[in-house]
């Protein structure tokens, strides 16, 4: 049939406009920017709530949930707290933001450009919702740390320390998610308009590590500003840059990662575990038989702490995976409780949150898709353990030594019989002996 319809020609023409945009030069710098992501509903299929914020939202994609509304009175108070108290006028804070608001739009998936996403940000309103939000970070995050001391009333339901006893631990909760992130720049642009020294980036670095972490984490020294707080934590529990961990990535016999046995039975074969030195997710190593690991605290939070970093390696280009690594890592090596119990009786794992049994579920359910690199560092420290373990010879003798450590070498009274059953065991051999040599003796004469 000659020619077409109209409405043919109409989706030929707006294919044609859609295809008529310049590529690989415009989508880079586009994607460059980009740092904070929706999930994709594949990734929250494992478990939806641990990347839904639950008592505040921060940044536009869940600005405005019904469920999230009762903090926003709150965020206006803080800006108002924040104008009086450094002397500047809520004019020029919204001006300053608004000199870095399309840095701050293409932070965000989907937002800044075109592709907007299901709610259309007209520009003064997003930047209206940016100081808003920044503000109200800022004022908890010093709260907490005991800098306003005076400021706030007593009673004060969110910025007080009877406030923050009870909605910290959820705030803190809501900062880890990939949704629900505030570029670290909108922070470092509020604190340099209010004046003063604290708008460095080693500070606003170092400010939002102290609230997020409860074990004195060591800010990044390197790559200046982090992008977002689960940035910020997340850089600071890995020990190596991404291009020393992944230094053997274009081996060219990087194949799949071998698959190792679990902790049980690589102590069984005679693996020795230890704490690293460090805490750092990613400072694994295998050296003579000794799998170091490091100490990790199972807390509240560390479900959905590990599910949002991974979903950012995931998204972000360039971010690396020593997360995922290490929950891949880890799931390999943790099958049983009696797994998790043998790791925590070597301190590598200290829990607050329930049993063994518990942990090895979490490990297990979060662990769903991930993988360690081929050519990676940790997937040479894999090999070199596979190697180890499969050495049927030794793994038969260690087996044997290490069951008969953990049966009797384990409690005193057990030693002590053991001992004694020897004592006696050797006692009678020795009495059985006497008596053929003293029978033999006799026969001859």
């Amino acid at each position: 049939m000659e020619g077409g319809s109209v409405e043919d020609d109409a989706w030929y023409l707006d294919m044609e406009d859609r295809l008529d945009k310049p590529l690989a030069e415009t989508e880079q710098a586009r994607w460059m920017a980009r740092c904070i992501y929706r999930v994709p509903a594949c990734v929250k299929d494992i478990k939806s709530k641990a990347y839904t914020p639950q008592v505040v939202s921060l940044g536009p994609f869940h600005h405005g949930d019904p469920d999230l509304l009762s903090m926003e009175e709150h965020k206006l108070r803080a800006v108002r707290h924040v104008v009086r108290r450094a002397g500047i006028t809520a004019r020029g804070l919204v001006a300053a933001v608004g000199e870095v608001a399309e840095h701050l739009e293409c932070s965000y998936m989907d937002l800044g450009g075109e592709g907007r996403g299901p709610r259309t940000w007209g520009r003064r309103s997003f930047v209206q919702m940016m100081v808003a939000d920044g503000c109200f970070l800022l004022e908890v995050m010093r709260t907490d740390a005991g800098n306003q001391v005076g400021d706030y009333a007593p009673n004060d339901p969110i910025f007080s320390g009877h406030g923050l006893l009870y909605t910290g631990p959820n705030i803190r909760r809501d900062m880890l998610m990939i949704e629900n992130q505030l570029p670290l720049l909108l922070l470092k642009t509020i604190t340099t308009v209010e004046g003063g020294n604290s708008s460095s980036d080693a500070f606003i670095n170092s400010m939002v590590l102290r609230f997020l972490s409860q074990c004195s984490p060591t800010p990044p020294t390197e790559g200046g500003l982090c992008l977002h707080p689960l940035d910020a934590l997340r850089r600071s529990m890995l020990f190596r840059p991404y291009h020393v961990a992944y230094r053997n990535r274009n081996h060219k016999d990087a194949q799949k990662s071998d698959i190792i046995g679990s902790a049980r039975e690589l102590y069984e074969a005679g693996i020795h575990f230890k704490k690293s030195n460090t805490n750092c997710l990613d400072d694994i190593s295998f050296v003579h038989g000794v799998l170091s690991l490091p100490q990790v605290s199972m807390h509240d939070s560390i479900e959905v702490m590990l599910l949002n970093m991974m979903a950012f390696e995931r998204l972000h280009v360039g971010a690396g995976h020593g997360v995922t690594a290490y929950v891949a890592f880890l799931y390999n090596i943790i099958d049983k409780v009696s797994d998790v119990a043998l790791l925590r009786s070597k301190g590598i794992i200290q829990s607050a949150i329930g049993s063994d049994k518990a942990m090895a579920i979490l490990f297990n359910r979060i662990s769903r898709d991930t993988v360690i690199e081929p050519g990676s560092a940790l997937d040479a420290v894999q090999r070199e353990v596979s190697g180890y373990y499969r050495n049927n010879c030794r793994r038969v003798l260690n087996g044997w030594w290490i069951n008969l450590v953990d049966k009797y070498f384990q409690n005193p009274w057990t030693i002590i019989s053991l001992l004694a059953a020897v004592v006696l065991v050797t006692l009678a051999v020795l009495q059985t002996v006497y008596t053929m040599l003293s029978f033999y003796e006799h026969q001859d004469n």
